[in-house]
């Protein structure tokens, strides 16, 4: 661990500038692919530390690529900044009151992350200049991890294809750091289109777009029987045909996602569930059509960087808790279910903010969700840590983790997490090797493997509105 202290100091000189951004993108609460204020806030503030700034990279409005230094190693921190649909929440009460009905929300912490990141940024760079260092520091904008999936895509496009080594970070109820893959994803809308009629009157002349959509389903279901055990399959029906019983709904539209934990299995997958689609337009007398809209493969762990950040992280310690945070984590832990409880592990079950750091396990495990960080994984060694922002149980994706957001508890992980990333960039410009041992074990790992993009060569990302429309054509 390189001059930790020096780090954690260029940080906290920071400390203001980086809540005040935290906070203004958690209040934007921006869907994927349109966090243009997040964006511009984060590029603004990268300029301004005296960083060269691209934006709209790879044709993404709201992706962006701020570099300093120059040479080798080049480090690249990941950052994202999109929220969540549904999870508008009002800060710090432990109750759901939206901000805006059906509004969006940070339930994933996407705010804090991009903050954390950047902080890391800005302290690499100044680090780089005291002590005469040779590297270059990148830190990547990466809209739309939340199904959209820029990563992919930047990997597709060869913006990762010098890049020696690449660190992230992910907020959480928890600290750790997870040696092992995710799952591969694939996301698709499905439109079904049959003919409008008189329920009553005409109901032969009908062919029902619901119906197939519905068919299409209970085809799904029972597929779940037929696939490892370990793939997940949901879906989200995004137009049920209209609010009229008595007209016969000639469009219905639905977005699924499917999961496996290899993307070589996923393809197929994806391919029964397109002809259950066929098969239950064919029985409604239907049309569909289905696009595939973004997909990630699985993660590729890399246990020499995971183990360095690891390292790190347990030198650094954890954030600090004074009896306020206390108070806060205990309000909302006052509402969690036992269930959610159970889930954490003893001996850390009863702490109302989990202030240790998990065990480092080198045994491998599946984690359960899907990222885009995974696609930099197979180019790139890739390392991620989690650190504690709300507390303990508290569940991502939930209104009560946008509740948090603002937190001093959000506040404190999301800057020790810049600290941990810096600290581990450090190692790395002072000792290029680590960078080098770690290529190798990618190399090794994967053989004769050869990272395959999941999505199209002409595929390109989509914006998915709060109505659901969407924008480009289908097939």
């Amino acid at each position: 661990m390189r001059d930790a202290a020096r780090i954690s100091e260029l940080i906290e000189s920071k400390r203001d500038m980086l809540l005040a951004i935290s906070d203004e993108i958690w209040g934007n609460a921006e869907l994927k692919f349109e966090e243009y204020r997040s964006a511009e806030l984060l590029c603004s503030t990268l300029e301004k530390e005296g960083f060269s700034v691209e934006r709209k990279m790879d044709g993404m409005e709201t992706a962006f690529l701020g570099s300093c230094g120059t040479g080798r190693p080049v480090i690249a921190i990941l950052a994202e900044y999109d929220a969540l649909d549904g999870l508008s929440q009002v800060s710090g009460v432990a109750r759901q009151e939206p901000v805006t009905q059906g509004g969006a929300g940070h339930g994933c912490g996407h705010h804090l992350l991009g903050t954390g990141s950047l902080a890391a940024a800005i302290a690499l760079k100044q680090y780089i200049l005291e002590n005469g260092l040779s590297g270059t520091i990148r830190l990547y904008g990466c809209p739309g991890e939340e199904g959209g999936f820029s990563k992919t895509y930047l990997v597709r496009d060869g913006y990762f294809s010098d890049v020696d080594c690449a660190l992230t970070w992910h907020p959480s109820p928890a600290n750790l750091v997870v040696h092992g893959s995710s799952l591969a994803n694939i996301n698709a809308y499905f439109r079904f289109k049959g003919k409008s009629s008189h329920a009553a009157f005409s109901p032969e002349l009908g062919r029902s777009a619901l119906d197939a959509l519905e068919l299409m389903n209970v085809g799904v279901n029972f597929l779940r029987e037929h696939v490892p055990q370990e793939v997940r399959m949901h879906y989200a029906i995004v137009n049920a045909g209209g609010r009229s019983p008595n007209v016969v709904p000639a469009e219905s539209l639905e977005y699924f996602c499917m999961r496996s934990p290899k993307s070589e299995h996923m393809r197929a997958i994806y391919e029964r569930v397109c002809d259950i689609a066929k098969g239950a337009a064919l029985m409604t007398g239907t049309t569909v059509e289905y696009e595939m809209d973004s997909a990630v493969s699985e993660a590729v762990p890399n246990l020499t960087l995971n183990k360095l950040i690891y390292d790190n992280f347990a030198r650094l310690g954890t954030p600090v808790y004074d009896e306020n945070d206390i108070r806060i984590a205990e309000s909302f832990r006052s509402i969690q279910s036992q269930e959610a409880r159970k889930a954490v592990p003893a001996p850390f079950t009863n702490r109302p903010v989990l202030d240790a750091l998990l065990p480092f396990d080198e045994n491998e495990i599946t984690h359960m969700g899907s990222t885009d960080v995974a696609d930099v994984s197979w180019v790139v060694p890739t390392a991620q840590c989690w650190v504690t922002c709300a507390a303990n149980a508290t569940q991502l994706h939930s209104w009560e983790m946008v509740a948090q957001g603002k937190t001093a508890i959000a506040h404190k992980g999301m800057l020790h997490a810049g600290k941990i990333l810096a600290i581990t960039a450090a190692d790395i410009l002072h000792d290029p090797a680590i960078a080098e041992k770690a290529k190798r074990e990618l190399q090794e790992r994967l053989g004769e493997q050869r990272y395959i993009c999941p999505i199209p060569a002409d595929g390109k990302p989509s914006i998915t509105g709060r109505s659901g429309d969407r924008t480009g054509d289908m097939r």
